[in-house]
C-alpha cells in the first residue's frame, strides 16, 4: 500500500537507476538505526510478561495466531483451520488475520521463547523491515543521496500510522514486501519479463499470507498511480506498458494457483462467514486529523486524537501541519516530474477517501459528502476501512521527502536545468544556504512526529496452575479447560492468552475472532454466539454485582459446560475476582485454590 515509483522515466535513465548497489557500512548503519528504533518502541514489554500493548485484545489475538502457526508447523496440521479455539466448533483462520507469513518463519522464536517474544520480534521486523525495504528501493531506484533515502525510509517505516498499527495489527504493519512488489511491477528494464513476473506472483501470494488488506490496498494504490502516471507522461507509459502488462500477466498466472485453495477455504470452508461484524464506513477520519499530533509522538496527547480517529490504532493521518506544507511545496517545486504529479494524485485521492461518506471537521459533521460514498458499495471496497486509506499516503510523503532532499545535493543540478533557466539559477538551488534552509525545514516538520514507546497496560498473568501444567491431570483428551469468564464475543479473552502463552496446550471455548452467527447462518459476528452462562459471568466480571442464582441458572450452566466439553473451570486474576468466584460457587458448588487459581472440577456435573 504505497504509491509506486515510476523508475523508467526520461528523468532517470534505467541503466543508471537500476544498478546494483553493494551493501556498505553506511547502509548497515542505517538498517541498524531502524532496528534500534523499533526495539526502543517496544521496550515497554521486553521481559515483562505482565504487560500488553494498549490494545490488549489485539495483541492477544496475534500472540495466539503466532502460537498456532508454530503448532501447525511442528505437528504438520492444517494452518488454515484450528479446533484449539472456540471449542468445540473451531475457527477458520484463513478468514481471520492469521499472519501465517510471519508465524511460520517465526516458529523457532515462538517455540524457544514463547508467544510474547515472538509478537515483539514480529513488531520489530514489521517496522524496521518496512523502513529498510523502502530505503533500499529509494536508494536503488530514485535517489543518489544515502541520507535522502534514509530519511524517506525512516518515515515510511515509522510514521505515526505505522507505529499505531504495529502495536495492535501485525497484518497492517507487515509492509516490508510492498516496496519489493512495486519495484517488480514498475521495473524499468523491459527484459526479464518472465523472471520478474514469476517473482512478482510469488511475492504477492506471500503478501496475502501476511495481510490481505495490505495486498488489496497495494493493488488499489498501484492502479491509481499507474493511471495518474499515464496522464502525466503518456509517451513513457506507452513505452513501458508492454513489459509491465507482461509481468502482471505472469504474476497472476503464478499467484492464482498458489492462492486458489486458501481463498476457497476462506470463503467456503468450515467456519466461513459473509460480510463483516461492523460497518466499515463508521471507521472514518476527521479532516482535522491530518494536521494533528498522534498519541505515540513526542507532542501527542490522549485527548485530541480520540476525537479525530475512531480508536488509537487508526491514527493513520496524523502528519502534522509542517509536513503537509512541505509536501505542497515539494509538489510545486518538482511539478515538472511526472513521478511527482502521479504521487500527488495518488496521495490526495486516498486522503480524501479516508474522510468517509460525510466529511467531519473537529468532531462535527460538515454536511459535505465525501468521495468514499462513490465507492462504498463496490465489492471488496465495502469491506475496506476508510480510516486506513492514509496508510497509502505514508510512502507517498516519504518518497516526496527523499526526492526533495536528493535534489539539494551540490551535484544534483548537473543535467537537470529547466528550459530557459541559466546555470546561475540552477546553482542557487544547490547552494549551501538553501540546502541548510530546506534541511532545517524538513527536520522541523519531522521532529514533532518522532515516535515514543508504544504504550502498555497491565495484564493478569497466566495462573501457575495453567502455566506449569497442573491442569493436565484433570483434563482428559477431548475435553476442555474453561477460563472464567469464558468470553465468546469481542472482549479480551483470558482463554486466548492462556492458550497462546502455553503453546496451545489445551482447547478453549470462545475467543476473539470473526466467525458465522450460527451453523446455518454465515452472517459475520465477533466471536461465537454467546452462551447464557458466559454472558452471565461476563456481566459479573464487568460490574462486580453478584446476581441471585436460581436452579435454572445452574441447569443452564451444566448445559453450557457440556456444550464446551468442559472438564475444568479455572479463574485467574480479575478486577472483580471475588464476586465472580462467589457466582461460580453458586452455579457449580465450591471450588478450591490451586497454584494461583480457583479451580472447579466439573467432570461429575457434566458426565
Amino acid at each position: 500500500m504505497a504509491a509506486p515509483a515510476a523508475t523508467g522515466t526520461a528523468e532517470a535513465t534505467p541503466a543508471r537507476r537500476s544498478r546494483r548497489l553493494p551493501v556498505r557500512a553506511p547502509d548497515a548503519l542505517v538498517v541498524a538505526g531502524y532496528l534500534a528504533l523499533a526495539v526502543l518502541l517496544t521496550v515497554g514489554q521486553w521481559g515483562r510478561p505482565g504487560r500488553l500493548f494498549h490494545q490488549a485484545g489485539d495483541q492477544i489475538l496475534f500472540e495466539w495466531m503466532l502460537a498456532r502457526a508454530a503448532r501447525a508447523v511442528t505437528r504438520l496440521e492444517n494452518p488454515l483451520y484450528s479446533a484449539e479455539l472456540n471449542a468445540p466448533d473451531g475457527v477458520n483462520l484463513m478468514a481471520n488475520t492469521s499472519v501465517l507469513g510471519l508465524g511460520v518463519p517465526l516458529t523457532p522464536v515462538t517455540l524457544l521463547f514463547g508467544s510474547q517474544v515472538a509478537f515483539l520480534v514480529a513488531v520489530v521486523c514489521c517496522l524496521a523491515g518496512t523502513a529498510t525495504a523502502w530505503y533500499a528501493l529509494l536508494r536503488h531506484r530514485l535517489v543518489d543521496s544515502r541520507a535522502a533515502a534514509a530519511v524517506g525510509g525512516l518515515f515510511c517505516g515509522f510514521a505515526p500510522g505505522m507505529v499505531a498499527q504495529a502495536g495492535a495489527h501485525l497484518h497492517m504493519a507487515a509492509q516490508f514486501l510492498v516496496p519489493v512488489i512495486l519495484a517488480l511491477v514498475f521495473h524499468p528494464d523491459p527484459r526479464r519479463v518472465r523472471r520478474h513476473g514469476t517473482l512478482l506472483g510469488l511475492l504477492v501470494a506471500y503478501q496475502v499470507f501476511l495481510g490481505e488488506e495490505v495486498a488489496f490496498f497495494l493493488v488499489l494504490a498501484a492502479g491509481t498511480f499507474a493511471l495518474a502516471y499515464v496522464a502525466a507522461d503518456r509517451a513513457t507509459a506507452r513505452r513501458l506498458a508492454p513489459a509491465l502488462l507482461g509481468r502482471l500477466a505472469i504474476g497472476v498466472a503464478v499467484a492464482l494457483p498458489l492462492l486458489a485453495y486458501p481463498l476457497w477455504f476462506q470463503f467456503f470452508g468450515p467456519g466461513h462467514y459473509r460480510g463483516m461484524p461492523f460497518h466499515a464506513y463508521g471507521y472514518q477520519l476527521d479532516a482535522a486529523s491530518f494536521t494533528a499530533s498522534a498519541r505515540q509522538t513526542v507532542l501527542g496527547d490522549d485527548h485530541l486524537p480520540g476525537l479525530l480517529a475512531p480508536n488509537p490504532t487508526e491514527e493513520n493521518s496524523f502528519f502534522g501541519p509542517g509536513l503537509l506544507v512541505l509536501a505542497v511545496v515539494i509538489v510545486i517545486w518538482l511539478w515538472r516530474r511526472p513521478l511527482v504529479r502521479a504521487l500527488a494524485a495518488c496521495g490526495l485521492l486516498f486522503a480524501l477517501l479516508s474522510l468517509g461518506e460525510q466529511v467531519r471537521l473537529d468532531g462535527t459533521s460538515t454536511g459535505i459528502p465525501g468521495p468514499y460514498r462513490l465507492v462504498a458499495e463496490l465489492p471488496l471496497l465495502d469491506h475496506a476501512v476508510p480510516a486506513r486509506f492514509p496508510l497509502v499516503c505514508v510512502p507517498v510523503l516519504g518518497i516526496l521527502l527523499a526526492l526533495s532532499l536528493d535534489r539539494l545535493r551540490p551535484e544534483a543540478g548537473a543535467g537537470r536545468l529547466r528550459p530557459g533557466a541559466g546555470a546561475g539559477a540552477e546553482a542557487r538551488v544547490g547552494a549551501v544556504p538553501v540546502r541548510l534552509l530546506w534541511g532545517g525545514a524538513v527536520a522541523a516538520a519531522l521532529l514533532p512526529l518522532i515516535p515514543t514507546p508504544i504504550r502498555t497496560v497491565p495484564a493478569w498473568p497466566v495462573p501457575a496452575f495453567v502455566a506449569e501444567g497442573g491442569w493436565r491431570a484433570h483434563v482428559p483428551p477431548g475435553r476442555t479447560l474453561v477460563p472464567v469468564p469464558p468470553v465468546t464475543g469481542a472482549g479480551v479473552s483470558p482463554a486466548m492468552l492462556w492458550s497462546a502463552r502455553t503453546g496451545l496446550a489445551f482447547p478453549a471455548p470462545g475467543g476473539y475472532f470473526i466467525g458465522p452467527r450460527a451453523a446455518d447462518d454465515p452472517t459475520a459476528r465477533w466471536g461465537a454466539p454467546d452462551r447464557p452462562t458466559a454472558a452471565l459471568l461476563r456481566r459479573v466480571a464487568e460490574t462486580g454485582e453478584v446476581p441471585v442464582i436460581t436452579d435454572e441458572h445452574r441447569r443452564q450452566a451444566v448445559e453450557d459446560l457440556r456444550h464446551w466439553r468442559a472438564a475444568l473451570v479455572v479463574q485467574g486474576g480479575l478486577h472483580h475476582g471475588h464476586p465472580v468466584r462467589r457466582t461460580v460457587d453458586a452455579l457449580l458448588g465450591p471450588g478450591r485454590e490451586v497454584a494461583g487459581a480457583h479451580v472447579w472440577d466439573v467432570r461429575p456435573l457434566v458426565g
